[in-house]
């Protein structure tokens, strides 16, 4: 329905995301089942990973510091302008390269940079830096105010040197290209984590850092990940 009443819809949804936690942990998963966005999450990383185009993800993954895989964005439209999606994060450990379980987000603001009449995208965003990847730890941060975030290269040469803290790129109706989010809001979804990994009370910091939890699912997404960031 693309009527007002159903760009109201799609509007009121949406806001439900960019709410972030609160809503979420209050009235369950908003939809979004904890294994359907791990399955999502693998399909998606899979299929960038196999285009000609990622190179540059390619290139960038061995020496990443983590990556936030959104499987959908959506955009409510010209009227409202709000958009949101939901992710699942993987960090890497600084010692060992191995790729922690996933920990759960959702991305969410105003308005998003999708391609004119788009209103959805499939996107990743590649922590490049330290200080980077220790924005997930936080209960909530703001990409362009608290940290560096710029549009990846496209194309078979993309090359992997680029400064900033995290790179984003995103595949929208089968056009690849950076998706501009700066200003867009990113929070764990702790109800999402306890789901997954049958436990109470996680921090983003336990999946990721302490890695106090597994779930043996989301091993086929950390062996793309982890085979695509093998030293070459």
């Amino acid at each position: 329905m693309r009527g007002p009443i159903g760009i109201a819809s799609l509007a009121l949804t949406l806001a439900l995301v960019v709410s972030g936690p609160t809503y979420a942990d209050n009235h369950g998963e908003g939809g979004a089942k904890p294994r359907e966005q791990v399955e999502k999450a693998r399909i998606l990383l899979e299929s960038l990973l196999n285009d000609d185009n990622m190179t540059w993800l390619h290139n960038a993954l061995p020496t990443a510091k983590g990556i936030f895989i959104v499987p959908q964005y959506l955009r409510a439209g010209f009227i409202f302008g709000g958009s949101g999606g939901s992710g699942v994060y993987l960090a890497r450990d600084k010692d060992t390269g191995e790729w922690s379980y996933p920990a759960f987000y959702t991305m969410g603001g105003a308005s998003v940079g999708l391609q004119a009449g788009a209103d959805s995208a499939e996107s990743v965003i590649v922590a490049r830096t330290e200080r980077g990847a220790e924005m997930f730890l936080r209960t909530k941060f703001t990409l362009g105010p608290d940290v560096t975030i710029t549009a990846g290269p496209v194309g078979a040469g993309a090359k992997a040197s680029i400064i900033a803290d995290l790179v984003s790129i995103a595949r929208t109706k089968g056009v690849y290209g950076g998706l501009t989010v700066e200003g867009m809001v990113i929070q764990p979804r702790a109800s999402m984590m306890n789901s997954y990994y049958d436990a109470t009370d996680l921090t983003a910091s336990d999946v990721l850092i302490k890695r106090k939890v597994k779930n043996e699912h989301a091993d086929p997404l950390r062996a793309v990940a982890a085979k695509a960031s093998a030293a070459k």
